[in-house]
């Protein structure tokens, strides 16, 4: 995030964009429509994989602790895409992980607006949301979206701008037209402007999901994500230029997972052992990547592109093992790179000042469940 991806219900040439920032739905229509789906609690299609047995793995006190959790509701980014922060999840609920845990999880497919699940949490309507990244996540707090962040997957921008490979300086694009979602993303703005690109040269145009429109020259230049459109246009056999706003010194994070904060302040244990479950699915689908996308696949229904979506998940775990910092696990904050990313969406204007980064995100609960940087399971 910044999501997408590559999108199960979408024809091949066009998906929408990665399940970080699309604004698909109203917050308070989606409020009304996911607080319908969770107070129903529909039961998932069946997969091919059989989940484990029931039988709790922790302590009776633990397993009471949580089961007096009650439901925790989480709502992914996108769909059921084969992102990391959404494949896992849908593993750990088939595979038993949660059952072991004691824990009552309930998925339901977000739509790709991530501000609107940012609301949800907020209100209690849900419990666990995954975010674009951290920016997502401050932009939410600074528009008064009380939400904490609680890990983050990929600690590099997921964002990149795309080209043909007949451009070899960013600054050819001069005078060109540039197709984007929207909105330009902040890091792809920063990254052109410090590669002395005139910005007010450029025509900006809002373009819709099919990114065979570089190809055929209807722009010159295309904002994506590492994840999605690049893959697509391989897939093709198109060979494209991707330039990344991380070689540009530019910081970005993806698969930031936002808790409502008072679930996590009175279920401590719940919140630790649903992360828990998370990253030991997490770590099962890094080895067993085609078991988990048919467990996507099969809560999906038809038309989910399951070759697409593993290299989704390939690619995104691939960038999370890349940008972890040494001697940290999978998931953990990172306070610098917080304050890094703080600053930029203030320096570009994104933010007019960064809300209080000490109360932003609660790194305790990854810390928790780790020694080192093995994940502790079952739990103590």
């Amino acid at each position: 995030m910044p999501t997408p991806h590559l999108h199960p219900r979408t024809p091949r040439r066009e998906r929408p964009r990665h399940p970080r920032r699309p604004r698909l739905l109203a917050a308070a229509t989606l409020l009304a429509a996911v607080g319908l789906a969770v107070a129903g609690c529909s039961t998932t299609p069946a997969t091919t994989v059989s989940a484990a047995p029931s039988a709790s793995a922790i302590s009776a006190d633990r397993c009471a602790q949580n089961k007096a959790a009650g439901a925790i509701d989480y709502i992914t980014g996108y769909q059921y895409q084969a992102s990391a922060s959404i494949l896992d999840v849908l593993a750990a609920k088939q595979l038993g992980y949660f059952d072991a845990l004691c824990l009552d999880v309930r998925i339901q497919p977000g739509t790709g607006d991530t501000a609107a699940n940012a609301q949800l949490v907020a209100a209690g309507t849900a419990t666990f949301t995954d975010l674009g990244g951290d920016a997502d996540l401050l932009r939410s707090q600074a528009n008064g979206v009380d939400v904490t962040g609680i890990a983050t997957y990929g600690q590099v921008p997921i964002a990149t701008l795309m080209t043909m490979p007949s451009i070899t300086d960013l600054k050819q694009l001069d005078g060109t037209t540039l197709g984007q979602k929207g909105q330009l993303p902040p890091e792809i703005q920063t990254m052109l402007v410090d590669a002395g690109v005139d910005l007010s040269s450029i025509t900006q145009v809002v373009v819709g999901y099919d990114p065979t429109i570089l190809p055929r020259g209807q722009v010159e230049s295309l904002t994506g994500y590492k994840s999605n459109e690049p893959l697509t246009l391989k897939a093709d056999g198109t060979d494209v230029t991707q330039w990344n706003p991380e070689d540009y010194g530019i910081p970005g994070t993806f698969g930031t997972v936002a808790a409502n904060p008072a679930f996590i302040a009175a279920n401590p244990t719940a919140t630790e052992d649903f992360l828990r479950a998370s990253f030991h699915a997490y770590d099962y689908c890094l080895t067993n990547a085609t078991e988990c996308v048919a467990i996507a696949a099969d809560l999906s229904g038809a038309g989910y592109d399951s070759d697409h979506n593993l290299q989704v998940w390939q690619t995104e775990s691939g960038l999370v093992t890349s940008s972890q910092p040494a001697g940290t696990p999978v998931g953990s904050l990172n306070a610098d790179l917080l304050a890094k990313e703080a600053q930029f969406l203030v320096t570009s204007a994104v933010l007019p000042a960064a809300p209080d980064l000490t109360t932003a995100t609660d790194p305790s609960f990854v810390s928790a469940i780790y020694a080192g940087t093995d994940l502790i399971w079952p739990a103590p």
